[in-house]
């Protein structure tokens, strides 16, 4: 039995993310979530960059932690739905960077 709502239940397919990106849209409409997805997103980018800057190669091991928990987090204490991440995981990294571009640059609220 699936404990989630059947609005809610994760669905695969996607022939292009065009048609991925409503569906992520959807399973983040709580402003919560939104939040949390944007701050692990870019908590996320800035390990990476430290770990760039600095030569210390094992901060890229915090980047996958920094970004999927607060989005996660999300998932299951605010939407009460399953992260993309498990049935598309590209488009799914993909939606969170144009989320954080839409938020960034206004054309979204977050």
């Amino acid at each position: 039995m699936n404990p989630l709502p059947p609005s809610s239940a994760a669905r695969t397919g996607f022939a292009t993310f065009r048609e991925f990106y409503p569906y992520y849209l959807q399973q983040h409409c709580n402003p919560i979530s939104r939040r949390l997805h944007v701050a692990g997103t870019l908590l996320a980018i800035a390990f990476a960059v430290a770990a760039l800057l600095s030569g210390r190669w094992l901060v890229l091991l915090a980047v996958p932690i920094a970004g999927y928990g607060p989005a996660w987090a999300g998932h299951f204490l605010f939407e009460h739905n399953s992260p993309a991440t498990f049935t598309n995981p590209f488009y799914s990294l993909r939606g969170d960077l144009t989320l954080l571009g839409e938020v960034l640059s206004g054309r979204r609220r977050w």
